[in-house]
């Protein structure tokens, strides 16, 4: 299941992951809340929380993630990926340097410090 993190700030869209991850998490939460910050703001800047394992997504899952980095692949500014897995957060800075857009990664007690991050800059 994928959560929308209500506190984040308005230009950001804040996302928990948590047991299951399916398409329809993409197509109902992730996509139309990712609409609505890059019409408002013109860019995103994204934060997914892994409160899960990586196995836990399924294949449709996986195909609609990679299709809202499509989709978006002019607007991204950053996006912070928080996990405590030590090869997500080092895949995420490689995959900074072949997408548009800065991408970090950020242990689980950097929540707050990765949607910070998240917010500012450009």
């Amino acid at each position: 299941m994928i959560s929308i993190i209500k506190n984040a700030p308005e230009n950001v869209a804040a996302f928990t992951a948590t047991g299951d991850v399916n398409k329809d998490d993409f197509e109902h939460t992730v996509i139309p809340h990712v609409k609505a910050i890059v019409d408002l703001h013109g860019e995103l800047n994204y934060v997914l929380n892994l409160d899960t394992d990586i196995s836990n997504f399924t294949m449709g899952a996986w195909l609609q993630d990679a299709l809202l980095g499509i989709n978006n692949i002019t607007k991204w500014n950053r996006a912070a990926i928080v996990t405590d897995k030590e090869g997500i957060i080092k895949f995420t800075e490689i995959f900074s340097v072949i997408m548009p857009g800065q991408f970090k990664g950020f242990d689980k007690a950097e929540l707050e410090k990765a949607i910070n991050w998240a917010s500012t800059g450009k």
